[in-house]
């Protein structure tokens, strides 16, 4: 009872004095208001990258074989320095085998859902006629299309059968049919396809058609008709044109719920087991995980120190709310006078100022709270990001924050207040 009574009483006081309540108030709605928009922005541009990472593979892992740095040596003067490989290109013998793909995907197949393995054949251009199609060929496992998300929108995939028997099979883009079918992926699908790689000649069955989607971030500069798409084949297919049999990078997909940056490790200890006597040569394999926990860390702790810097607002506000704390016990010098003359312990003076304090920050905090999403909002739109985080817990903070410096910069005046003589109060003119 007496609590609401105080904050009546707090209201009132607050509307006798509006522009005075507003210009204290300023403080407080500054400093939330820029807490929540730069922590709202920081959030919205994390979610962002998760989002353009997540789609680019994050928790995947890239295996490939790289040069190796040699042991350390140490020079006359007695400095250590690592030096590189000699400059020797690997050929096929240096890269990864079948049979420790094989091994590694038995040794791992509670933690690896797929492996994504591409043979790169080259780029050409398929014609019949006057029709004609840009196309790159790429030797593709099931892994690959997984890890691509080609699922056909016609046809199918490759069958087990066509992938280990090296068929000349292909899947293509619904931008070759439009060139080459007019669009009717009916008569694509089973149609031959005449390619000319080099000086040979190879023919293809169509058994899928695909959706091409273009990359976020990357502008065509030629005609729809122009754009080069990828015409995928079994990898064996790939491996028998380009004459290789070994891998020198492929991709690992990891199950959910499995522990990524611990996989990296076993994965490439793994693989430097069959490079430990080559002098030229080890595996190195990485994961966009690890890059994006680095750069959730530093988006983190950039924002959390621009806030504190927003955050000095506040400490203003709550001083300003303190000077006119102290100004209107000066004003009310006689009504407290009174009321500790009729009986009013000092608790029931100091609770009455500490209240009002109070609730002038909250009613700041809550207007700072909504410019500062507003503000959230017009940032993340400025910077044309597609996410919108609010951060649930900067919000409470903030808000918290505010009734907290209502609490400690209201208590030194309501305890003046609370101490005040009543003779004395009662005299004051």
């Amino acid at each position: 009872m007496m609590l609401g009574e105080n904050i009546r009483l707090a209201l009132s006081g607050l509307r006798a004095n509006k522009m005075r309540a507003l210009l204290t108030m300023l403080g407080i709605i500054i400093g939330i208001a820029s807490v929540i928009a730069i922590m709202t922005v920081g959030n919205s541009l994390t979610a962002e990258l998760n989002n353009e990472f997540a789609s680019m593979g994050a928790s995947n892992i890239d295996v490939m074989v790289t040069r190796k740095i040699n042991t350390e040596d140490t020079s006359d003067s007695g400095v250590v320095y690592s030096e590189t490989a000699r400059e020797k290109e690997p050929t096929d013998s240096d890269y990864m085998t079948e049979e420790m793909i094989d091994a590694y995907l038995e040794a791992f197949e509670d933690k690896v859902y797929a492996l994504a393995a591409t043979e790169n054949v080259g780029s050409t251009q398929v014609k019949d006629g006057n029709l004609y199609a840009n196309v790159s060929i790429r030797g593709v496992n099931l892994g690959r299309l997984y890890a691509d998300k080609k699922e056909p929108i016609a046809g199918r995939v490759f069958s087990r059968k066509e992938l280990d028997g090296a068929s000349k099979v292909c899947m293509v883009s619904d931008k070759f049919v439009n060139n080459m079918f007019a669009g009717d992926m009916q008569a694509a699908l089973g149609s031959t396809v005449y390619v000319e790689l080099g000086n040979k000649h190879y023919l293809f069955n169509i058994v899928g058609v695909y959706e091409y989607e273009q990359f976020t971030y990357y502008f065509e500069t030629v005609a729809e008709k122009d754009i080069q798409t990828d015409m995928y084949i079994p990898i064996m297919t790939a491996k028998n044109i380009t004459h290789t049999v070994n891998y020198p990078d492929f991709t690992v997909i990891g199950k959910p719920g499995t522990d990524i940056n611990l996989l990296v490790t076993e994965t490439s200890d793994f693989f430097n087991r069959y490079y430990e006597r080559s002098k030229d040569f080890e595996v190195w394999a990485y994961s966009m995980n690890s890059y994006m926990e680095e750069i959730q860390n530093a988006m983190t702790t950039t924002t959390l120190a621009i806030s504190v810097i927003a955050g000095i607002a506040l400490l203003v506000g709550g001083i300003g709310v303190m000077n006119i704390m102290l100004v209107s016990i000066t004003e009310r010098t006689r009504e407290i006078g009174t009321r500790k003359a009729l009986g009013a312990p000092n608790s029931s003076i100091r609770i009455q100022f500490i209240v009002e304090s109070i609730v002038i920050c909250l009613i700041g905090g809550i207007i700072g709270m909504i410019l500062g999403i507003l503000m959230g909002y017009g940032g993340t739109k400025l910077i044309q990001s597609t996410a919108f985080a609010v951060s649930a817990k900067s919000v409470l903070l903030s808000i918290s924050f505010s009734m907290a410096i209502g609490v400690f910069f209201g208590y030194y005046p309501a305890n003046k207040a609370a101490k005040l003589d009543p003779i004395e109060a009662l005299r004051y003119e």
